[in-house]
């Protein structure tokens, strides 16, 4: 496989990244002018919004089975396409029932579109001998950071969500079908052969592929704990102003984009197991910032220790389990990208419940001794035979950028 194959292909899948980043921002930000559009009450927006990634899961369960048949480029291809599309209908149909359908593919959609869009990733990592799997998520949170801009402009000036949607997916559809012709399925050894055809029986142990779950759904726990409740944390308990309450999510953004532009360099220098013992000790540290916070600056400190602590954990957990299972990394990240759905559905209801019953600053607390778990498995990111990720990374076959 040549320089400029890799090359090609790692840029075009960054695109990828980009694109969901700014489709899926666009998506969550604008959910109360979705739930007015359509009068979805208060007692049906959570089954409509636990409705998404319980789908997701299923298109993730779905790619499993699809890959052994094509290649994830070919899924990646056309989940993309529906993914957008799917947008630009939840904010133009008429009546629930349509929302219902919208969202519906949405969710399909994106479970296939993530699986596919990580399995490209391992595989070009591993092409590569060397860590680049942070780079597409720092693609993702730019496209989270420009999609949310473009959602706050368009409730700024009262944009209809038909008429903020519709010249985003008209540019960003064409770009990401022009990207995908330079995909690039890399197998285990680098040859541009895909893992089809693969044996008889099951080719990942869950037992050995539990502890990534677990840590991939903790980590989403803590996300969705931020997205979720940093304003309303900010407003409510700190006392600051609505204006400000806005910052925290807006800083965490922007400190997991640049956490990940450079997390790659960490784990080249000083080895996979090393960064995520890092990243969930300042992840716990900004926790526990947050909930002792006395006043809306320190908080807004918090969140961003957060940011930078839990970005480097689920790009280096889909990367850890395309070591552990070389022969097998298609199905493995299937099936580890179904507990990023968990995690999203188990967050934001588990930190709501325990402030409503207990306090705000206490439910904090939760979320930071579940990510502290991940200390106990930290050496589940260690480097396999492949010997990249580990601080010793194998030397180069093909020198790409």
């Amino acid at each position: 496989m040549t320089q400029g194959h890799l090359s090609r292909g790692r840029l075009s899948l960054a695109v990828s990244f980009f694109v969901q980043g700014a489709v899926f921002a666009l998506l969550v930000t604008r959910i109360p002018a979705i739930q007015d559009r359509y009068g979805v009450s208060d007692a049906l927006l959570p089954v409509f919004l636990a409705a998404v990634p319980v789908l997701a899961g299923l298109g993730s369960v779905g790619t499993e089975h699809m890959v052994k048949r094509v290649r994830p480029s070919v899924v990646l291809r056309w989940a993309q396409p529906v993914v957008c599309l799917s947008l630009l209908a939840a904010g133009g149909v008429h009546g629930l029932a349509q929302l219902a359908l919208a969202l519906a593919a949405f969710g399909l959609a994106v479970g296939a579109l993530d699986a596919s869009m990580n399995m490209l990733g391992v595989s070009l990592q591993r092409a590569y001998g060397r860590s680049i799997m942070l780079s597409f998520h720092a693609a993702y949170s730019l496209g989270g950071i420009v999609g949310a801009s473009l959602a706050w402009a368009g409730a700024h000036w009262d944009l209809a969500l038909v008429t903020l949607y519709g010249p985003v997916v008209a540019v960003l559809l064409p770009l990401a079908l022009v990207a995908s012709r330079w995909y690039v399925d890399a197998s285990p050894t680098g040859t541009g052969e895909g893992e089809r055809g693969e044996a008889s029986g099951d080719p990942v142990s869950m037992k050995l592929l539990l502890p990534l779950c677990l840590v991939m759904a903790f980590a989403y726990i803590g996300d969705s704990t931020v997205s979720n409740w940093s304003a309303k944390y900010l407003q409510d308990v700190l006392g600051s102003s609505e204006q400000l309450a806005t910052v925290p999510y807006n800083v965490y953004m922007v400190t997991t984009l640049l956490g990940r532009s450079v997390g790659d360099l960490g784990v080249r220098r000083f080895g996979a197991v090393a960064v995520v013992r890092a990243g969930t000790v300042a992840a716990a540290a900004g926790f526990v910032v947050v909930a002792v916070a006395p006043g809306a600056w320190s908080g807004i400190a918090g969140f961003t220790l957060l940011g930078l602590g839990l970005c480097v954990l689920v790009p280096q957990t889909f990367a850890a389990a395309g070591r552990r299972f070389p022969q097998a990394s298609d199905t493995a990240i299937a099936r580890l990208n179904i507990f990023n759905y968990v995690g999203f559905l188990i967050g934001s209801p588990l930190v709501g419940a325990l402030g409503d019953a207990w306090s705000y600053r206490g439910a904090m607390i939760v979320p930071m001794l579940l990510v502290l778990v991940t200390l106990v498995y930290a050496r589940s990111f260690a480097a396999g035979d492949d010997r990249y990720g580990g601080g010793h990374e194998r030397s180069r076959a093909v020198d790409v950028g």
